[in-house]
């Protein structure tokens, strides 16, 4: 028995085939294409010469390479978790002091995701400078001993970078929670108040279990942000001092643009797409699991 005209499975498939077209032709291809150079030991120039796994094996075996992955994980703490505990206080306190002009107070938390990354970048390289205002504020309070080149300090400068993804990233999460705080019904708020919930319980029986969701999505996105950071430590430290703050999306610039070892950068580029991924799929198992 054939198939009814117009049938929906079929016409379904056709309303999908430009997007996965697009899909293919600007992920899914170069994807492949970075798997494949990756088993290469190619310079971009010359003809490239195949040796398998070994530069997964190299991702592996170099310290350098090791460090770069941590300084990814250390700066998840700082786009990540430190923003989702800010933003959740701070949605928290606007939604229950019902503040006037909340819309205004939403831009400006929001104004740093506007703001074009090599802006941002420049503009605090300006402040953690030797004779710039953070030192300036330090010695004024007769906090001599701490001004510094934050920027060129092995110890300060992973945790200053950090810091800027903490400033950047915060307003996004703080606006998401609050699209999700806003949705709350209110007879949750007063129910909770009727059997003399302060504000602490509240938050934890009534605003957390209710927000989930959007903290599931702020965590995504910001881990993301931090596992693929460049344009912030191009600027900022070009990874240094030394490899102190260098990444694997620095590296990958590095070794693809600088040293001419584009199999590297490439087996470099897969592994942290992997990391992504799991991470990712991570996050959201976990949080279908919470809202099961």
């Amino acid at each position: 028995m054939s198939s009814p005209p117009g049938e929906p499975r079929k016409i379904g498939y056709l309303y999908l085939l430009p997007a996965l077209l697009v899909y293919g032709a600007f992920l899914l291809y170069p994807l492949g294409r970075a798997v494949h150079l990756s088993l290469f030991e190619w310079d971009g120039i010359t003809l490239g010469k195949f040796v398998g796994l070994s530069n997964y094996a190299d991702v592996v075996a170099d310290a350098g390479l090791r460090a770069a992955f941590g300084h990814a994980l250390v700066l998840i703490v700082f786009y990540s978790v430190l923003p989702v505990i800010i933003g959740l206080a701070l949605a928290s306190v606007l939604q229950r002091a019902r503040v006037r002009g909340i819309g205004f107070f939403r831009t400006v938390v929001f104004l740093p995701q506007v703001v074009a990354m090599v802006v941002v970048a420049v503009s605090w390289r300006h402040i953690y400078a030797p004779d710039g205002p953070l030192n300036d504020v330090l010695r004024a309070v007769g906090l001599d001993s701490l001004a510094r080149g934050w920027l060129g300090d092995y110890t300060f400068a992973l945790p200053a970078v950090g810091v800027i993804g903490t400033w950047f990233e915060t307003g996004l999460v703080t606006v998401l929670l609050l699209a999700g705080m806003a949705r709350i019904p209110r007879e949750r708020y007063e129910a909770a108040r009727l059997d003399g919930a302060g504000a602490v319980a509240e938050f934890f029986a009534v605003v957390l279990p209710a927000v989930r969701g959007e903290i599931a999505v702020a965590v995504t996105l910001t881990v993301i942000a931090a596992l693929r950071t460049f344009d912030l430590v191009y600027v900022t430290t070009s990874g240094g001092p030394g490899t102190s703050t260098s990444v694997p999306s620095y590296e990958v610039y590095h070794r693809a643009f600088e040293l001419g070892q584009v199999g590297s950068a490439a087996a470099i580029g897969v592994c942290l797409t992997v990391l992504i991924f799991v991470i990712t799929l991570g996050v959201n198992r976990l949080a279908d699991r919470s809202t099961a």
